[in-house]
C-alpha cells in the first residue's frame, strides 16, 4: 500500500511530502526501533485555504480521515491542559503514547518551558500514529503576560487607545506564540464590558470598537499563521455571575449575539462557546443546559444560522457551569461542537466517546464531521 506521512519541525507543525513506493515507509528511532508513520500531503496550505471550495484540500482531508482508526479519530476531540495550572508533563506525554489527545493548551507557565514541551511532544507525536497537534493559549492581551511567564509585555484589552495599538498588541503576541510553537490563541474576547471576570478582557469599553478592533485582532493573528478565536459566544458580557464557579443565564434576548456575524463574514475560524444557559427565549432556550452542550446555540444558531464553518471549542470543561453535567463530553459533541478543552478526566471521556462512537451511527456522524474539520484546521496551519 502507498503510504505518504507526516513529519514535524521542533517548534510548528510541518506536514511534509514523501516518497511513494509499493512497501511500507517506516523510520528508525534513536533507540532502533522501527514504527510506520501516517499518512502526509504531497500539498501546503495556508489558513486562508481553509474556508476555500478546494478540491485537493478536500481529498487530502479525507485521506488522512480514512487513515486513523476509531481511537485517533477520537483523540482529535480532546484538548487537555499542561502547566502549573494543568496536568503535569508526565502526564500528557503519558497520554501522548497512549493516542488519547489531539492538542493541549498551554497553562501557566513560562515561554522557555512551553518551548521545550511542544518541542519535545512534536517529536513524540509521529513516533505514535498521532496527528500533529494543536497547541493552543489564553494569550489575550489582558492575559498572556500571567499565563505566560517571559512574554513580551503588552497592554491590556481595556488599556488599548487605537486600533493601531491593537494591530500591534497582536502582533507582538503572535510573534512570542511563534516562537514557542503555539498555532491556536483563544482570543480575543468579543463580549461587552459589563460583567467583571470578563469585561477588562476585550475591546468593549466603547461599544463600538468591540467589532473592528476585534476583527482587526484576528485578522493580524491569523496573518501570522496562527488560529484567533471570538469568545464567549453567545455572549458573557452581560451575565452578572462568573461561569468558572457555577452555571450562568441569559434571561431573554441574545444581545451579544450581533458581535458575531461581522467577524464570521471577515474571517473568523474558531469560536469558543460559553457555559452560560439560556432561559425566557423562545427560540434558543437551552433547557437548563450551559450553551456549549445545547443543539439550539451551537447547532441552530451558530452552524445553520450564522453558517459558521470553523472550529467550535468548548470553554474548559472543569469550570462550574458544566462540570457536574452527567456525560457532558458526550453532549457537547452532539451539540455541534468540535473541540473538548480540559475535559475533567481524559482516559474517561475517551473511552465514553469511542463507546458512544461504535454504538451509535449519528453520533459517529457528528464525531466524524467534527474530526474533518479539525483535520483540515491542522493542514491549513502547517508551516514548512
Amino acid at each position: 500500500m502507498n503510504k505518504l506521512f507526516i513529519t514535524l519541525s521542533l517548534l510548528s507543525l510541518i506536514l511534509n511530502a514523501c516518497a511513494q513506493g509499493q512497501t511500507e515507509k517506516k523510520v528508525e528511532t534513536n533507540n532502533t526501533k522501527e514504527i510506520q508513520i501516517l499518512p502526509g500531503i504531497n500539498h501546503h496550505y495556508v489558513l486562508n485555504d481553509y474556508l476555500s471550495e478546494n478540491p485537493t484540500l478536500e481529498k487530502d482531508v479525507d485521506s488522512i480521515f480514512n487513515s486513523l482508526d476509531n481511537q485517533t479519530r477520537i483523540a482529535q476531540l480532546l484538548m487537555p491542559a499542561v502547566g502549573r495550572l494543568g496536568l503535569t508533563n508526565e502526564v500528557i506525554t503519558d497520554q501522548i503514547k497512549k493516542n488519547l489527545i489531539g492538542g493541549v493548551i498551554l497553562l501557566n507557565g513560562t515561554k522557555d518551558e512551553f518551548t521545550n514541551w511542544i518541542t519535545a511532544y512534536n517529536k513524540l507525536n509521529p513516533l505514535h500514529a498521532s496527528l500533529p497537534f494543536l497547541y493552543s493559549a489564553d494569550a489575550e492581551p489582558s492575559l498572556v503576560n500571567r499565563k505566560i511567564s517571559g512574554s513580551t509585555i503588552v497592554s491590556k484589552a481595556n488599556e488599548i487607545k487605537s486600533i493601531d495599538g491593537v494591530i500591534n498588541c497582536a502582533t507582538t503576541i503572535s510573534k512570542d506564540l511563534n516562537d514557542i510553537g503555539i498555532n491556536y490563541n483563544f482570543a480575543p474576547v468579543v463580549d461587552v464590558s459589563k460583567n467583571s471576570t470578563v469585561g477588562y478582557r476585550g475591546f468593549g469599553a466603547i461599544p463600538g470598537n468591540i467589532i473592528p478592533w476585534s476583527n482587526a485582532f484576528i485578522k493580524t493573528t491569523q496573518e501570522m499563521g496562527i488560529l484567533a478565536t471570538a469568545k464567549h459566544f453567545p455572549g458573557h458580557g452581560l451575565v452578572s455571575g462568573d461561569t468558572h464557579k457555577s452555571l450562568q443565564m441569559i434571561d431573554g434576548e441574545l444581545k451579544e449575539i450581533s458581535n458575531y456575524p461581522p467577524l464570521i463574514k471577515e474571517g473568523l475560524l474558531s469560536i469558543m462557546v460559553a457555559h452560560i444557559a439560556v432561559v425566557n427565549n423562545e427560540k434558543y432556550d437551552t433547557k437548563g443546559l450551559p450553551a456549549t452542550a445545547s443543539p439550539e446555540i451551537v447547532q441552530k444558531l451558530l452552524r445553520e444560522e450564522m453558517n459558521f464553518k470553523g472550529l467550535i471549542v468548548t470553554d474548559a470543561m472543569n469550570m462550574g457551569g458544566i462540570s457536574s453535567l452527567p456525560n457532558a463530553e458526550i453532549k457537547v459533541i452532539e451539540a455541534g461542537c468540535d473541540i473538548i478543552l480540559m475535559p475533567l478526566d481524559v482516559v474517561k471521556s475517551h473511552a465514553s466517546l469511542l463507546a458512544k462512537y461504535n454504538s451509535d451511527s449519528a453520533f459517529k456522524k457528528k464525531v466524524d464531521a467534527a474530526v474533518k474539520r479539525i483535520i483540515r484546521m491542522k493542514l491549513c496551519l502547517a508551516k514548512s
